[in-house]
């Protein structure tokens, strides 16, 4: 019997002994798994100041355009005086058509009023003489008054020479084709030998003191985050840039593409021209919203996605839509909520699930805080 009983001891002692030994593992299998996560610097979702974010692209148009057409049909273009690419000053000749047509009617003309202008006065004068002779039997009423209803019909009828001489003397005077404001020459049409007959296609088309504008075109919520006097660095097809001022803002927006205008006024120079295409960024656009840095989102075939590390320190990838890019951030349209910390690298070679030893750090420079209002 006691043989039996100190075997039964042994047992139960090795058999505590084993269970210590398992419940001492697992702690080590933790510990390990902690001593393994990765180091990763992570950052918080919340709201930052995105400068620089926006740009917009457009043509290159004039400011204010001149289309120029001859004011007198029916006669043939003498001389073209300028070219595409001319600038030209107001009031400068652009063209002349041939006076030989009309230089003959003024002749005509000014003979037909100067007749005119002696038949009224031969007409008055006679008038003149039955002056006080009214019911005096000399001449009856019927012939006095005859007599003065003809000199009132020359003197019309001079006065309507003397117009159309007049008409005559000032269709000769637009003859010369001249610029009606300063400016660049964008398009020329006529040549000499052609008949100006009235087309609808202007002869020339002139960009007003050669101003060039970027008609960009932007979204409404776009619209908001601009002004006028703003700058913008304009990069050109040639690749080269041109510093623009805001000038003049869309009051509307298209109701079938949502989109509105935004009209930036560049420098005066040749690289610049009408018809163009052109990209404007603004550089000094902010605009308030959650944003995280460029690198915190990874792009792969499910689309654009952030690693978020949950409370547990394991990380867990969320998909999310990007907005506007600017000064190493990019917004997020659509994605966690703020505070929720994310890793602040790609984590390309991160996995759900994965274990991590967060690092945190600031996403980005927070918006502003609004300024308290003065003391009364």
């Amino acid at each position: 019997m006691p043989n039996t009983k100190s075997r039964l001891i042994v047992i139960v002692g090795m058999t505590a002994l084993l269970g210590l030994g398992a419940c001492h593992k697992k702690p080590p299998a933790e510990t390990d798994a902690k001593q393994q996560a990765r180091s990763v610097r992570v950052v918080r979702i919340e709201p930052s100041a995105v400068t620089g974010a926006l740009a917009a692209s457009g043509d290159l148009v004039s400011r204010e355009e001149a289309a120029v057409q001859p004011e007198v049909t029916g006669y043939r273009v003498s001389r073209v005086l300028v070219d595409v690419g001319s600038y030209v000053r107001r009031g400068q000749t652009l063209a002349e058509l041939d006076g030989a047509l009309i230089n003959s009617q003024l002749e005509q003309q000014a003979a037909l009023a100067a007749q005119a202008a002696v038949q009224a006065e031969q007409a008055e004068d006679q008038a003149a003489r039955v002056k006080g002779l009214d019911n005096q039997g000399v001449l009856s009423q019927e012939q006095i008054e005859q007599r003065r209803f003809q000199a009132r019909a020359a003197r019309a009828n001079a006065n309507a020479q003397a117009a159309a001489l007049r008409d005559v003397r000032t269709r000769a005077g637009k003859l010369a084709v001249s610029a009606p404001v300063s400016g660049l020459v964008l398009e020329r049409t006529v040549r000499p030998g052609d008949l100006s007959a009235g087309s609808a296609t202007p002869w020339f088309r002139i960009a007003r003191d050669g101003q060039i504008e970027l008609s960009a075109q932007m979204s409404e919520d776009e619209l908001t985050r601009v002004h006028i006097g703003q700058q913008a660095t304009v990069t050109l097809p040639s690749g080269s840039t041109a510093i623009g001022v805001v000038r003049l803002i869309s009051p509307q927006v298209d109701p079938q593409t949502k989109l509105g205008s935004v009209r930036v006024t560049l420098p005066v120079r040749s690289d610049i021209r009408a018809g163009g295409f052109g990209r404007a960024v603004f550089a000094d656009a902010t605009g308030t919203a959650l944003a995280v840095p460029e690198t915190a989102i990874r792009y792969d075939a499910d689309g654009a996605s952030v690693m978020v590390v949950g409370a547990d320190n394991r990380v867990k990838r969320v998909a999310v839509t990007a907005g506007t890019r600017g000064s190493g951030l990019v917004q997020l349209v659509k994605g966690p909520p703020a505070g929720t910390r994310i890793v602040a690298a790609a984590a390309g070679l991160l996995l759900d699930g994965d274990m991590v030893r967060p690092l945190e750090a600031r996403a980005a420079t927070p918006a502003p805080a609004p300024a308290k209002a003065a003391a009364k």
